[in-house]
């Protein structure tokens, strides 16, 4: 597998038309209350590393880490292209994050995504990968749609 991930590329089209259509389809699919999609200008907080994940130059997706306590991080804006779908590529950001986080010195991982079925291919990821349900976290409010997951790193 020829897959190459890099920092930043926040700039990029293929990026921003990437997140544009995430942001869209988060926005369509949850209510306001339970949506916490980051917009691009969000995602240069200096708190937060955005990666994404190429083929030859083509973007089959991208994800973020944002520090949120010393040791604690969280898991932001996890999206594969529709291309990609099936292709391992959620699982591979996954790790890339995991392993970053590591690096920083993390200890625990945390995110909060969607309970309907538009999120049922992201859940059965965290879940295979070894993330457990939680409580609210980072001043998220607790809704019906709304599930919250950590792992310790």
């Amino acid at each position: 597998m020829a897959w190459q991930f890099h920092e930043g590329e926040l700039e990029l089209e293929d990026v921003r038309a990437l997140l544009t259509q995430h942001f869209a389809e988060m926005r369509a699919g949850s209510p306001p209350e339970a949506c916490h999609v980051l917009p691009i200008d969000g995602l240069k907080d200096p708190a937060i590393r955005f990666f994404t994940i190429r083929e030859n130059g083509g973007l089959l997706g991208c994800g973020a880490l944002k520090r949120l306590e010393p040791g604690h991080g969280e898991i932001k804006s996890m999206r594969t292209a529709s291309e990609a779908l099936g292709r391992g590529v959620g699982k591979a950001l996954l790790d890339h994050i995991v392993a970053a986080a590591r690096a920083e010195g993390m200890s625990r991982l945390s995110l909060e995504t969607g309970s309907t079925d538009q999120f049922a291919a992201a859940l059965r990821l965290y879940e295979r990968e070894g993330f457990v349900n939680c409580g609210s976290f980072a001043g998220y409010a607790d809704t019906p749609f709304t599930r919250f997951f950590t792992r310790a790193i």
